[in-house]
Order: C-alpha cells, then sequence, then structure tokens
C-alpha cells in the first residue's frame, strides 16, 4: 500500500478524461433531432446522465486544485505567488470562453432589417450579441473563486461556506420576491423565464447576450454560478481526503464512497423542497451530484490504483491530460462543420456535420443509433488528435 500511496494517482486523469470524452459526447451528436433520452437534459427539474458531466467536472477541478496548492506550497511557493498564478489560470480559462463563444468573430446567418450586410456590420452584430457566459466562463469562475477561498480557509471553514452557500442560494431563489412576477420565487421555480435566476441573468447580461436557445435565461448565467462554486469546494474536500496519508488509501476510498452515497441521499431528500436542476445548479443538485461524483471517483481510485487494473484507462487518460485542448478545439471543430463550412448535399448547401450524417449514417442505422454513432466517431477522431498530443507530451496548461 505504501507504494500505491507514493504514486501520482492515475484516476484522476481518467476521471478527468471520462468526464470531458461525455461532454464531447452529449455536446455533438449527429443530429438533435434523434438521440437517445441519457444523452440529453432533462427538460427542466430533474437529472439525466448527461446533467451529470458538467458538476463532475468542476468537482474534479476542485481536487485537483487542493492536490495542485499542496504540492506548489511543498515546492516553496508563498500564498501571493499562488494567488497570483489562480488570477491568472481563471481569468485566461475565461477568456478562451470568450473567444470560443465569439469564433469565427463575424454573424454568419442573416441579419434582421438587413439583407446585404457588410462584413463589419457581420462583425458589429457578433460581438453586439455576444453569448457572455458559457461553459468555460463557469469553469474559470468557479475556479477563481474555489481556489482563492482553498488558499485562505482550513477544512472547517470551506466546510462552513458550502453549507452558507447552499443554504443562501436556497432561501435567495426561493424567499425573495422576483421583480416582475408578483410572488416569490418557490412559486416560480416551474417556470423558467421568471425565476430570480432568469430575472437576473437579464439584469446583469442583457437580453441580447443570453444563451439564443433559452432567450431569457441563460444556465451558465451569473447567480447560478454561485452555488456551482460549492460543486468545486466539495472537491477540494474530496482532494484532502484523498491526499491525506496517515491511513491506508483502501480507507480513503471506502469513507470517500461512503460520504458519496450520503451526499446522494440528502440531495434527493432536499429536492423534495428545491428540486434537482442543472440550469437553476440548485442546493440540492449540488449535493447529489457531488456525492455522486464522490462514488465514482472512489470507485475509480479503487479499480486503478488500489488493485491495478489499468488495461481500460489509456483512452481516458489521453483525453484526461489535455482537456483544455479537447473542449477548445473540439468546440472550433464544431462550429466549423456545423455551420461555417458548407457543401452541396442533393443541391443544396449543407453544413458539413449534416452532410457526413446524411450521407454516412442515417441511411444505414436506426435515428437515434445513428446519432450516437455519429458523436462516437467524433469522440474517437478527437481521441487520436489528442494520442498524437499525448505522444509528442504536447500539454496546454493555462
Amino acid at each position: 500500500m505504501g507504494k500505491v500511496q507514493s504514486e501520482r494517482l492515475i484516476s484522476l486523469d481518467v476521471f478527468r478524461g471520462a468526464t470531458i470524452a461525455g461532454m464531447l459526447l452529449v455536446n455533438n451528436p449527429g443530429t438533435w433531432g434523434a438521440i437517445y433520452q441519457p444523452l440529453g437534459h432533462a427538460p427542466w427539474h430533474g437529472w439525466t446522465p448527461t446533467d451529470l458531466v458538467f458538476p463532475f467536472f468542476l468537482f474534479i477541478v476542485g481536487v485537483t486544485t487542493h492536490l495542485s496548492l499542496s504540492n506548489r506550497r511543498e515546492a516553496g511557493a508563498d500564498d501571493r505567488a499562488i494567488m497570483k498564478k489562480i488570477i491568472s489560470r481563471g481569468m485566461l480559462i475565461i477568456l478562451f470562453g470568450l473567444l470560443l463563444n465569439a469564433f469565427p468573430f463575424y454573424w454568419w446567418g442573416r441579419i434582421a432589417d438587413n439583407p446585404d450586410p457588410t462584413f463589419l456590420q457581420r462583425v458589429a452584430y457578433r460581438f453586439d450579441h455576444l453569448r457572455w457566459a458559457g461553459v468555460l466562463q463557469r469553469i474559470g469562475i468557479v475556479y477563481l473563486i474555489a481556489a482563492l477561498l482553498t488558499v485562505k480557509l482550513n477544512r472547517r471553514q470551506i466546510i462552513a461556506t458550502i453549507v452558507a452557500i447552499l443554504i443562501g442560494y436556497w432561501m435567495i431563489m426561493t424567499l425573495i420576491p422576483v421583480p416582475g412576477t408578483g410572488t416569490i420565487g418557490a412559486l416560480t421555480l416551474n417556470d423558467p423565464p421568471n425565476t430570480l435566476a432568469a430575472w437576473s441573468d437579464r439584469l446583469i447580461l442583457g437580453e441580447k447576450h443570453i444563451w439564443a436557445s433559452s432567450k431569457t435565461w441563460d444556465p451558465e448565467g451569473p447567480l447560478s454560478t454561485i452555488p456551482a462554486v460549492a460543486t468545486a469546494l466539495f472537491g477540494v474536500l474530496a482532494g484532502q481526503w484523498i491526499a491525506n496519508k496517515s491511513r491506508p488509501l483502501q480507507d480513503r476510498v471506502l469513507e470517500l464512497f461512503g460520504y458519496g452515497a450520503i451526499g446522494m441521499l440528502v440531495g434527493r431528500l432536499w429536492g423534495a423542497v428545491f428540486p434537482i436542476n442543472k440550469n437553476l445548479w440548485t442546493s440540492s443538485y449540488v449535493v447529489f451530484t457531488a456525492g455522486f461524483a464522490g462514488i465514482v471517483l472512489a470507485t475509480c481510485i479503487w479499480l486503478i490504483d488500489v488493485h491495478q487494473i489499468r488495461r481500460w484507462t489509456k483512452p481516458f487518460v489521453i483525453y484526461g491530460v489535455n482537456p483544455m485542448v479537447a473542449f477548445i478545439g473540439s468546440g472550433l471543430m464544431a462550429r466549423l462543420i456545423g455551420s461555417l463550412i458548407k457543401v452541396d448535399y442533393h443541391g443544396k448547401p449543407t453544413s458539413l456535420q449534416a452532410a457526413s450524417y446524411k450521407m454516412f449514417y442515417e441511411p444505414y442505422f436506426d435515428p437515434k443509433f445513428a446519432s450516437l454513432l455519429w458523436g462516437l466517431s467524433f469522440v474517437v477522431l478527437w481521441l487520436g488528435i489528442l494520442w498524437i498530443f499525448y505522444r509528442k507530451n504536447w500539454i496546454l496548461r493555462v
């Protein structure tokens, strides 16, 4: 057991890599018109496996944040240097998210009341309607806040902060009257455009800068980002638990599994009064998904680092060591082949993504299975790209 404890836990890369691969899969089906129910988000309240992907990633961000900060302190870095690095890293992740949202930095579709816009008008329109929020932006903000708190707070203070965030968010979302509705937030939770989070999205972000698919609220909006910090802080606690080498790794894994099971139970019970909801990132969702992540991580450590069952792990390790390349690169590719690059298909200009799906998948398989196969092909393609990076030891360190 001493040898296992001294090694870098491969399971952390596997967990992170599986999460990123899952993110690529659910974000890139062959067609959104035909997907299996587990590969789509819950319509509003409730959860599917897809709704676990993002909180799992924030959870592992918290785990690795603690481990990284511990390593820097052991190397002699003081808090000022560590905090400076945290701020620069968080801001860079946010910048990457904004650039990904803006790509290709002009609007390629139609513009209302302007049938023949110039290129500069397309650029202006793009930035005038740029979505401010996004997955990378939330990751950057959550990492920034959670890491700075981890530098300054001890374990008990982190637990107190998590409790304050989750109970405070519950009270804010349910007890405060929502402007324009004439009622408290608890009575608007079933009405997406009229929750307090939706109202704050429109107030802070502006209606032209909200996620285009929802129009009136943003799933990564500012208010719902606050409880997402608690998700990462749960990961920090898990990281502290895993890194405590005073007891055998197997014992720590079993305890992490137990705490995860308790978290899932508490989250489900809390969901009876504050529903589990990814778009609102409700407190019950935080506790439930953090508990679930703890169980999955404990299982990974038990299989990979305790019992050395590793043959199946290489693809996930390859994804896990370069998560930023995978997310940013796949996002740029998806925008290119899904919207920008057009080919002639049966006499009509069709996106490269749609044409490839219609030519090589749709005619031969059931629609949902064909859509899944296209998504898996996208994941495998990026596994090949990342394998080249892995072999060359090219790692994007933010």
